[in-house]
């Protein structure tokens, strides 16, 4: 009998935020042939002290393409400006439309607690679309027909990890991604506006250093893995059944 094929849905907020925590575990789906879906909501319209709007949009979408390319991820493309992601009748719509057409089991989405409001409302909008999914008198932009199966969404943690009062914020498990550290560095290092930027903007000294630094914190934190991710499970009323977890069924040998 031949294995349903597992659809991954990644959506993050801007372009480089699924690489910096949640790229190591896709590469762990990819290995388990899952299909992926990638997706920043937001186009790095911000994300720049020497390009115009429009210049920085068309680099970073290409940054973003060659990643998507290099997971071997199905790319999406963005929705809004940087600063324009708010929770509105018009991007929940949108969202709702691709989840109606992408057709995931599986959602990797942001944290609902984050240092920066794109990216919470990033997660809201998530999670909204997603429980829309299957009503037919909710309406996407464009139409597609309600889509009727279990989904199962699990949040990232925050850049940082901590929420924007400086709490850390403890994931439900962890997934070791000490074997794609390399891949997931690789993939963040497509992003090579980005690095000049948070440099200025945030300080960071070591573009890929950071993201390593990062994941071997998240390691630390689950006392057994020298990198990880961690997630966080949210809740299945409206979703999927109580007990269905496909991401521990597929990765439980990397799981904690």
């Amino acid at each position: 009998m031949k294995r349903k094929c597992i659809k991954v849905f990644a959506l993050g907020c801007h372009p480089d935020d699924i690489e910096f925590m949640m790229a190591g575990t896709l590469f762990l789906l990819k290995e388990a042939w899952c299909e992926l879906h990638y997706m920043n909501l937001a186009n790095g319209s911000c994300g720049t002290t020497e390009y115009g709007v429009e210049e920085i949009v068309k680099i970073r979408k290409s940054e973003a393409e060659k990643a998507a390319a290099y997971l071997g991820a199905a790319f999406n493309e963005s929705l809004v400006n940087d600063l324009e992601v708010f929770y509105n009748q018009d991007i929940i719509r949108k969202v709702t439309a691709i989840i109606r057409q992408v057709k995931p089991d599986i959602m990797l989405i942001p944290s609902l607690e984050d240092y920066m409001e794109d990216h919470i409302n990033t997660s809201r909008i998530a999670v909204t679309a997603a429980f829309c999914r299957g009503m037919p008198n909710y309406h996407s932009i464009p139409e597609k027909d309600p889509l009727q199966q279990d989904i199962v969404l699990y949040h990232a943690l925050p850049y940082g990890l901590e929420d924007g009062l400086r709490r850390r914020i403890n994931p439900d498990f962890y997934i070791n991604i000490s074997s794609v550290i390399k891949k997931k560095e690789k993939m963040l290092a497509c992003h090579q506006s980005q690095k000049k930027w948070l440099d200025i903007s945030q300080g960071l000294d070591a573009y890929l250093f950071t993201m390593r630094e990062m994941s071997e914190e998240v390691g630390k934190m689950s006392i057994k893995f020298k990198y990880a991710e961690g997630w966080r499970r949210h809740s299945h009323l409206g979703y999927s059944g109580k007990e269905t977890d496909p991401l521990h069924e597929i990765l439980k040998k990397y799981r904690s």
